[in-house]
């Protein structure tokens, strides 16, 4: 028994001296390794099957497409007994609602038939599955510091991660596995003396053309821990 509890006070002091000497860069940089080992996320063309689980709404499924070379998106949301379908090419937006490309106001607001709204879902789909990869974007600021703590009772290195205007105004804190370096979860404040904001735990991965991704990301909010909900990859390529 003392033998045990030695070499695990022993792995806990080596990871601690391990973080004392990795900078912020250097534990992205093994992240990315991990998620994106060929380094093919810049220049990927993949489409994701999604379904969105929310406690009190539909049930949203949803085909995600995007190819990071030319900048173009396209995605399909059916909802609600609704198909809502939107894209985006050089800024040009495009959408239909059922089968409809004219749409009266009250559609419009109600489904989000706007340019501002079809941006907003390309950069959302794009940044949390370009996690971690998007990290490395410009006005991204990333914190010397790597700190060892637990994400959901779990053992992992911390980073903070904050962005210069406009890109954003959050604060971020990513989490990632002691050992493989696998992104295990992040939150994010608006104001973090009001705790407020929320967290993403991560679970399974899928792997789609060379890259890891998380199979079921679960959203909490900050200050209750209250479940908010599920989105799954059911299928990519």
């Amino acid at each position: 028994m003392k033998s045990i509890c030695a070499i695990i006070l022993l792995s806990l002091f080596s990871l601690n001296l391990l973080g004392q000497n990795m900078t912020g860069k250097e534990l992205l940089a093994k992240s990315i390794k991990y998620h994106d080992p060929k380094g093919k996320w810049a220049k990927i063309k993949m489409t994701l099957n999604l379904k969105q689980d929310t406690p009190n709404r539909p049930q949203r499924l949803t085909t995600s497409k995007w190819n990071n070379k030319k900048g173009t998106f396209w995605q399909k949301d059916v909802s609600d007994g609704n198909v809502v379908i939107r894209s985006l090419e050089k800024d040009k937006c495009t959408h239909e609602l059922n089968g409809k490309k004219f749409f009266s106001e009250e559609e419009i607001k109600k489904h989000r038939l706007e340019c501002k709204w079809t941006k907003f879902w390309r950069d959302y789909q794009t940044y949390l599955y370009g996690l971690p990869m998007k990290l490395n974007d410009p006005g991204t600021k990333i914190y010397e510091e790597v700190k060892k703590t637990t994400f959901q009772n779990k053992e992992c290195w911390q980073l903070k991660v904050s962005y210069n205007e406009p890109v954003g105004h959050d604060t971020w804190y990513f989490y990632f596995h002691p050992q493989t370096y696998a992104l295990i979860g992040y939150r994010f404040y608006h104001d973090e003396l009001k705790n407020d904001g929320e967290y993403i735990t991560l679970e399974d991965e899928v792997v789609v053309k060379g890259i890891r991704l998380p199979r079921d990301r679960k959203w909490y909010f900050n200050i209750d821990d209250k479940f908010l909900g599920t989105d799954y990859i059911l299928s990519g390529k």
